[in-house]
């Protein structure tokens, strides 16, 4: 199958990314679900990368099929596992303005998708979130999963004194020059490496964009939730730790930007 000319008037490129785990199952459904909705809705030139960290269920002989079946898709395949490990490798592989991601089981709906890349591309912004707890978002989610998330974004206004509202939404957005100075300084190869790009993203004073989403918890999440619970809280204190010894604050001033959060 050729591939759509999107919007060849457009010099933007945008990749989106979607890492797997083991996702054999759901990959090629959501591979096809995103592409449709971004021919439909997304007016600037896109590709999708399917990133593979470490899969033992066949899931990268779909995604290597799903590229080989439309030029617009990508297969990138790593040997070990990370959702951060597979995020920093995509986008430091990518050339694009803009690169994102959406976490496979499509739990936030692609609606806000075009407001995400929209705010780096339209607005200036160099990182976008979605965010699960602002008052316009709309969830779905067991009590437990509600709680956690929303004590574990409390511990983190707490300790390192941060104004976006969702750390850990599936569903970020960032700009080719946040990848290129901010990504080499997260040291997470897992789940914390969404908080700690915010963290150190509004500390430097790049620009956010909390943008509320319609978010429904997936029933086949393969989430140990105990284990990231305590490995993210764990990061929480050593980034508190690095903020205090190192001179992170004032490098927002050097750099002559204010530090801005600001919601949709």
């Amino acid at each position: 199958m050729e591939r759509s000319q999107h919007n060849p008037t457009s010099p933007k490129k945008t990749d989106i990314v979607i890492p797997v785990l083991n996702e054999a199952h759901v990959l090629e459904k959501s591979v096809q679900t995103v592409r449709a909705f971004l021919n439909d809705h997304l007016p600037y030139d896109w590709q999708v990368l399917i990133v593979d960290n470490g899969s033992t269920d066949g899931t990268d002989e779909v995604g290597r099929r799903l590229a080989d079946q439309f030029k617009d898709v990508r297969f990138l395949h790593l040997t070990q596992r990370g959702r951060g490990r597979a995020l920093r490798y995509a986008w430091t592989q990518s050339d694009a303005d803009v690169v994102c991601y959406t976490d496979v089981d499509l739990s936030t709906e692609l609606r806000a998708l075009p407001k995400l890349i929209g705010a780096i591309l339209e607005e200036g912004y160099d990182v976008a979130t979605g965010s699960r707890l602002m008052k316009a978002s709309r969830t779905s989610r067991s009590y437990s999963r509600e709680f956690i998330s929303r004590t574990y974004n409390l511990l983190i206004k707490a300790v390192l004194w941060t104004s976006f509202s969702d750390a850990q939404c599936g569903f970020k957005a960032v700009s080719r020059r946040a990848v290129n100075e901010i990504i080499p300084q997260i040291k997470d190869e897992s789940w914390f490496f969404d908080t700690e790009l915010l963290v150190l993203a509004e500390k430097q004073g790049y620009r956010i964009k909390d943008i509320p989403v319609e978010w429904i918890e997936d029933d086949d999440s393969r989430v140990k939730i105990a284990r990231t619970a305590w490995e993210d809280i764990k990061g929480v204190f050593r980034l508190r730790w690095m903020l205090i010894r190192t001179s992170i604050f004032p490098r927002t001033a050097a750099r002559g930007v204010p530090s801005k959060r600001t919601v949709a």
